[in-house]
């Protein structure tokens, strides 16, 4: 007998409320569309996974065709990166590897080409017969900055310039110009993508022609019986060093033809002086102080190219003096040169063509600026001394000297500030002239000042001086 107790009664039946209607059917619809969006959106989600897991699936571990074949294509990608290539350009060689040029293996790539041998049925494979069995483009990817980086840096030093036409001087005759060839750096980039890709160790890189700009035909039939200009300085024949960079450069400049209206450049034309182009260690000045520096000596060939020019009329579109006076060129007629920095142009104002020559012996430097008779009468240098500067002392302890003893290291130099004039005579006037401020601070002297009590250390020789000359007055003139 069943428990009264037990007997669950169910509620009585209730009637709709109509007013609630409409609420009921709303919420019936939308459990429905909650449903079909939840089954649609578990369809998407199946098959993106189904999608993104196809390319897995085909190299997960097959017992029937083999294992994964991504460790294998990795390390052959591997193995090419590292290994070297030769890079050619023109009929030169350059060996370096594909990993310096900015080749890395391609994670993605390496994706697809093992699925695409396991499609193939191949099996596991050594790494270093992966490219030999030309199974397809290598899985890499080159980093195009580190690239560039490194082809601009192969142009800096394999380009070849191109070689104006000029005139030999001594031989009286006119050298045929002679074309260059320049890197194409981004041609050569895509290059280096398609062989690397490839699986290439050696790739060809594109060249790019440099035509002169001066050639045999524009020189035409040249005339240099005259001389517009010339300056000479002097230097000391047993500084040999100094005097083989002197030659170097003047060697680079000697013969040059400056077409009309064209502008020379010392810097573009000389190049950096390096010890690759030849020159050696000697003094030059830094900072007002005469130190031993590479290249010293070719601001002598820019200083007497520079007087050259001055009085043969040529125009002065760059070039500033020293830091100090030098002892070889008269005060306001010296241009230095840093390359690349500070330049000394100059600019070819006649209708004709002129040519620079350089003669770089027994102590002497000149320079010729030979062409067609110049029109004026004479031209004239000017300088005007408006205010002297003193010069510093410094002096620094030596324990290599004994006490008392002093010894010039270098000797001070007024600083000057000066105007340069260059008159241009016709018929006993000036028909032009030409102004300009220059400024020299003053050199320091530094001197060594003993500070050893020891009787054994000895007082050294004194040095000769060669250092340059006050100038004689406030005013100086110069004249061709």
């Amino acid at each position: 007998m069943q428990d009264p107790e037990s007997v669950v009664t169910p509620p009585p039946l209730s009637r709709p409320n109509p007013a609630r209607a409409p609420l009921l059917a709303a919420g019936v619809v939308g459990a429905v569309s909650v449903a079909l969006l939840g089954m649609y959106a578990t369809g998407l989600v199946r098959a993106t996974a189904s999608a993104s897991d196809s390319l897995s699936a085909r190299l997960a571990p097959d017992p029937a065709r083999g294992r994964d074949l991504r460790p294998s294509v990795t390390a052959a990608a591997t193995y090419f990166v590292a290994e070297s290539v030769t890079l050619l350009f023109e009929e030169q060689q350059v060996a370096t590897t594909w990993d310096e040029l900015g080749l890395a293996v391609d994670t993605p790539s390496v994706a697809r080409a093992g699925a695409r041998l396991h499609d193939q049925g191949s099996g596991p494979i050594a790494a270093e017969h992966y490219l030999a069995q030309g199974a397809g483009p290598v899985p890499v990817s080159l980093d195009r900055g580190r690239a560039l980086l490194a082809l601009a840096a192969l142009k800096e030093t394999h380009d070849r310039s191109a070689q104006d036409a000029r005139i030999d001087l001594e031989a009286r005759t006119v050298v045929a110009e002679m074309a260059g060839v320049g890197l194409d750096v981004y041609a050569s980039l895509h290059a280096l993508e398609q062989a690397a890709r490839s699986g290439l160790r050696e790739v060809t890189l594109v060249a790019a022609p440099l035509q002169p700009s001066i050639t045999r035909e524009k020189l035409g039939d040249i005339d240099i019986a005259n001389v517009l200009g010339f300056f000479e300085t002097k230097y000391p024949p047993g500084e040999r060093d100094r005097n083989h960079n002197l030659k170097t450069a003047a060697e680079k400049v000697h013969g040059f033809v400056l077409l009309p209206g064209q502008t020379f450049s010392f810097n573009a034309v000389v190049g950096d002086r390096t010890e690759r182009q030849g020159y050696r260690v000697a003094h030059v000045i830094q900072a007002g102080e005469m130190i031993d520096g590479l290249a010293g000596g070719a601001c002598q060939i820019s200083s007497t190219l520079h007087g050259a020019a001055f009085f043969a009329g040529l125009g002065l579109e760059g070039g500033r003096p020293h830091s100090r006076p030098s002892a070889y060129i008269t005060m306001g007629m010296d241009a230095t040169v840093v390359y690349p920095a500070v330049d000394l142009k100059l600019s070819n104002p006649y209708e004709f063509p002129v040519v620079i020559r350089y003669v770089v012996s027994q102590g002497t430097v000149r320079v010729e600026i030979l062409g067609k008779k110049r029109p004026w009468d004479k031209i004239i240098f000017e300088r005007t001394i408006k205010k002297e500067l003193p010069y510093n002392t410094e002096r620094r302890p030596d324990h290599s000297l004994p006490v008392g003893t002093e010894v010039v290291d270098q000797h001070g130099f007024p600083g000057y500030e000066l105007i340069r004039r260059r008159l241009f005579m016709r018929d006993g006037k000036a028909a032009k002239i030409d102004k300009r401020q220059l400024a020299y601070p003053p050199t320091t002297q530094y001197v060594r000042v003993g500070t050893n009590t020891s009787p054994r250390v000895k007082v050294p020789p004194p040095e000769k001086h060669h250092g340059p000359k006050k100038p004689e007055g406030e005013t100086f003139s110069l004249a061709q």
